[in-house]
Parts: C-alpha cells; structure tokens; sequence
C-alpha cells in the first residue's frame, strides 16, 4: 500500500530483439531420387511424427497468467477469466501448466470448474463440477473430481496416481508442461471433457446432455474456468473471446477501476494503511481486459486528513500496465468513508423479539454432528460506549452473531462490533412439535405426468412459529429428469418465498442462497428410476427465527430409503409462513399410508 506524497519512479522499457532461426530439415529435399524403400522410410517417419489430435479451429491469443509464480496459491484463490460455452459448440483452450518441482503433493495442478451462467458465488449461481488433471482412481479416500452434476464413473485417465501417507506421489511432475483443454458440447447425445499435455490424457464422456441450470431457460450457457493450487498457468490461446475480452501479448495501460471493500466506518485513530488493507480494485486495461489489484499495489489518500472525525473523500491512484510496467497517464476513483469515534464496550439494551427458536430431526439431519441455527436480531438494540465517553444505539447490520447450536437447551449467542467487542444475549433451543396433515386435492397433476411446472398447486399449509407439518404422498415421475418430480414452494401472504425440490435444488435468491442443503440420492440415474411410485414424507418446520426447514424421506421403488434437507432457507416471517406441493411432469397421490413406512426421531 502506498501514500500520494511517496516519489513515483518512471522506468523506460527496453526493447529486446529475437533471431528466429528456421531449418527445412525433414523436408520433400530428401527424396529426390531416392530409392522406394528410403522414400517409405521416410514417410513412416513423419506420418509418425503428425498429431492425431483433433485440430483446433478459431484460436486466438489470450494472454495472462493465473496463479504466483513462487507456486504459493491455495484453492480457490485465483482464477481463470470465465469462458461462456453455448450449447452446440465447443471450448479449446492451451496453457502452460507449471508445477513446483520440489512439490509432489497429488492435488497441485489445476482444476475445470464448469458453472451455469453466472458470476462465481452471485445470485443464483450453482456448479454442475469440478474437473482436476490428476486421477487416482479411489473416489473415497482421494477426489479428483466433484460436483452435484459430474459423475466420477464418467471419467478416465491415462495416468492414475498413487498417493502416499504424505499425499505424494513423483508421478505427478507428468502434468506439466502445455495443455491443451477441451469442453465439447457440439454433440447431441452426450458431454465430453478432455485435458491433456500429450504425455497424460484425462477424460469425461458423460452419455447424455447437460442439463440446464439456469433461471432462465431460454439461457443454455455454461461457464467454464480454471482455479490452480500450488501451480501456476501461463495461458496461451482460446477459440471463444472470454467476458472481460482477450489479453494480447502487447502490453496494456489501465484505462478505469472500481474499488471494492471500502469500508464504511473507520475508527478514530486508525492510521489510513490499516483502514484500507481490506480494499482492492477491479482495473480495466485496453482492449477490456480486467484484473484484481490488491492494496498493496494502490495509492491512497484521505481528504480531509484522518485526523478528525467525520466524512473523508477517499482517492485511489494506480500506474502500472497490464504487465506491471510504469503506465504514462495513472487512473483515479475515489469512495467516501467516516471517521468514527472508537467503540469501547457494548451492551444489549434490548432483546430480541424471538429468543425461542425450534429444529426437527428425521432420518435426513441425525447424522448432522454440528447443525446450528441462525440467530435472528430482529427488535434487538445494543449501545455501544465509545472512546469520547459517548453513547449511541449501533445499527445491527454493523455487528455479526454467533451461530445457535440445534440443540434442546439454553444457548448464549455472542454479539461482536467490527473491532472486537462483545456482548451477549440467551436463547432457548426446542424441539418441535410435528403434525401430520394431509394435502388437498388428494391428486395432484394428470395421472399421465404430463403436467407442466408449476400449473397444478395443492391448496395451502400453515406452519405456526416452533412447528412442523408432515406431509405423505406418493410420487409418480416421468423419470426423463431429476427435475421430474415433487417441488415445495414456501409462501407468505405478501408472496412467494422460494422453491426447493426433490433433486438438492432450490431458488429465489436470499431465500435459497444462505441455506445448507444435502441430499443423499447419489447417481442421478439410478436414484430418477426409483421415484416412479416412491413414498416420500415432507417435513417444514417453521424454527421462530427467520428461517424454515425442508426435510424429506423418500423411500424409493428399489426399497431404499433416500434423504433431502434444506436448513435455514431464510427471509421468513415466523408469523407467515405457508406452503404448498406444485408438480414437474409427474402426479402426486397424498394419503397417511405412506408415513407408516417412514420414520422419524
């Protein structure tokens, strides 16, 4: 992090010229008046030498690298630019994969993360999987591969590592060097990834299309980019422009950036490099490229000084180039904060509205060891005491809260301000009550599955604040997709909340985002042919803290019993909450019959 008043050196760049010394060696020169076998000799010789690969069409420079070059990155620290790969076509992509020589830990290499369309960790945003180069064969003790939508029986390897006690294996060095990538989505029964630098090839060739993940169903994008551990990539070449523009290799100067992390409120007598360590830029060079600046590489400012408190101007300057040169013309942006005084103790000066809050277990969450939930401020006040001998009620969302263990009893949730100080506040932890209804109709959607989404509803179910309802019915499917089948749609009398479904899937923005969801269905194929009559059990709880439950039993046609949990989809009032069963190409027949055969705890 530097300061304005600090001396800016201005370096000037040498350029640097390069022979290139060409050779005909190998060429036709050589078989001018040969004999026959010498001229098939030959042949053989440079058929030998011609790749079998397919070749790359489209390639354009795209030039960057991803990851420190001193091999330190961990996971899911940098990232490749996103790669938007529409439905029919294929990704070619080639890099340099550099590995540290003196590290032989299986799992440093890179990793495909392939994604619907949307930013990493936005609104909506779901991963079908994630690819690594290494393979070893042994999907419980090591994982090359994950993800809700990418199947490890899929994938093949020509390499496969053996780790020992130390997560080594020498083998590993062979991932190195150029690799070449391909996502193909160009064919029309099936999806296929390939990774390979020539000496180890891994492949995906799942047998059927991907699925759509997006909102929009009009939208078939996929994303795909590429994260690194303890390597680092020197990309080279794509056939698709990436969203944010291709990197030439000539260099480029910073036209604009946005700062982010800045804070609002610093406290008084926080120096300026303190205040800022947290805020970085997202800068944009020509040609659109775009890269993260951390605040080291920033220059700040603060007007006025952070002498007194109050409003400050904060202005940012940054002068190098894409390659880190000194750039001839910087680029400024420019935020507000407050200096404030400090605070030195708080108090709850009011309780919160809901201090009772409520869990229920079944089959699906016994197994959970460390289930909490989430405290909810709603009517709380805290005063905070500061420094100048001054007292203020501070604004909730400025505190953060400890979690609430799901566990019958008094629990003591500790209430901390942005420089460590605490309080503390008790709730009670109890267990639900549940009780068992019936939906109506008793039929839901045309016994021949063809009825489409969310065109046939059940009427609705209250949920008072600390209970739960039960629901049993069996589920007819189409079994075409996963998707096929029941969905529960939670509702207040100010609308919709969101959407959960049979499948570890749910939507609607803050209310799905935040929840903890698991399902233990496994092959999406094998579990679908189950679900053409199984019998399913559906618990919401309404826990009195903001939040709901969805757990559902299902036990399937194959006499196997198979678990769905949503915990603590939130953005519920505790005094309005509904719910009600919709359909996706299958029926549902309700009945207490079912919930005989099921049980819970």
């Amino acid at each position: 992090m530097r300061h304005l008043n600090k001396l800016v050196s201005v370096f000037s760049t040498a350029v640097l010229g390069l022979l290139v010394l060409t050779s005909c060696e190998g060429g036709d020169m050589y078989k001018v008046n040969a004999p026959d076998w010498i001229t098939q000799k030959i042949d053989s010789i440079e058929n030998a030498k011609k790749s079998h690969e397919e070749p790359l069409k489209g390639m354009q420079e795209d030039v960057y690298n991803i990851g420190a070059t001193d091999f330190s990155s961990g996971w899911w620290q940098s990232f490749s630019k996103y790669y938007v790969a529409p439905d029919g076509q294929k990704w070619n992509a080639v890099f340099n994969l550099n590995l540290n020589p003196s590290d032989n830990t299986y799992y440093k290499n890179f990793a495909l993360i392939i994604t619907n369309d949307a930013d990493r960790g936005g609104n909506g945003y779901t991963e079908y999987g994630t690819i690594r180069f290494d393979a070893t064969g042994d999907t419980a003790t090591y994982n090359s591969q994950w993800g809700t939508y990418l199947y490890f029986k899929y994938t093949k390897s020509t390499q496969l590592l053996s780790p020992d006690a130390n997560n080594a294996d020498a083998n590993v060095q062979k991932l190195g060097g150029k690799v070449t990538l391909t996502v193909d989505r160009s064919r029309k029964d099936s999806f296929v990834v390939k990774m390979t630098n020539g000496t180890v090839t891994k492949t995906y060739t799942q047998p059927y299309k991907l699925r759509n993940l997006n909102a929009d169903a009009s939208d078939t994008n996929i994303r795909c980019f590429l994260c690194v551990e303890g390597s680092y990539i020197n990309f080279l070449q794509t056939n698709i422009v990436p969203i944010g523009g291709l990197t030439s290799a000539k260099d480029k100067a910073p036209v604009s950036m946005v700062l982010q992390n800045v804070p609002g409120d610093v406290d008084e007598g926080t120096s300026l490099d303190n205040a800022m360590a947290n805020v970085s830029a997202v800068v944009t060079y020509e040609e659109g490229v775009k890269k993260n600046i951390p605040a080291s590489e920033l220059y700040f400012s603060a007007i006025p000084d952070m002498n007194d408190l109050g409003e400050k101007n904060l202005v940012v300057i940054y002068n190098k180039t894409f390659k880190g040169e000194v750039a001839t013309k910087p680029i400024v942006a420019s935020a507000k904060f407050n200096v404030v005084a400090k605070v030195s103790s708080i108090k709850v000066t009011q309780n919160p509205t809901h201090t009772n809050y409520y869990f229920f277990s079944t089959t699906a969450t016994t197994s959970l060891s460390s289930r909490t939930l989430a405290f909810d401020p709603t009517g709380l006040e805290v005063t905070a005491t500061y420094a100048n001998g001054t007292t203020s009620v501070i604004n909730n969302s400025k505190l953060s809260f400890s979690a609430v263990p799901a566990l019958a009893g008094s629990h003591t949730v500790t209430i901390t301000t942005a420089n460590g100080k605490t309080a503390r506040v008790n709730v009670s932890v109890i267990e639900s009550k549940s009780e068992t209804v019936t939906a109506s109709p008793t039929l839901l959607g045309a016994e021949d599955n063809t009825t489409a989404f969310a065109s046939a509803f059940t009427d609705l179910i209250n949920v008072p604040a600390g209970e739960t309802r039960a629901v049993s019915f069996t589920n007819y499917s189409d079994m075409k997709n996963n998707w096929d089948n029941f969905v529960i749609e939670l509702r207040g009398n100010g609308g919709v909340y969101g959407d959960v479904r049979a499948d570890n899937y749910g939507w609607s923005g803050q209310f799905y985002d935040a929840c903890i969801h698991n399902g233990t269905q496994g092959d999406w194929a094998a579990w679908l042919a189950t679900m053409n009559g199984a019998k399913v059990t559906v618990y919401v709880t309404n826990c009195n803290n903001g939040t709901a439950d969805v757990q559902v039993v299902m036990k399937g046609t194959d006499g196997n019993i198979y678990t769905q949990y949503y915990l603590g989809l939130s953005n519920i009032k505790p005094s309005d909450l509904n719910f009600a069963f919709t359909v996706d190409h299958c029926h549902l027949v309700f009945g207490t019959v079912a919930a005989k055969m099921l049980y819970h705890h």
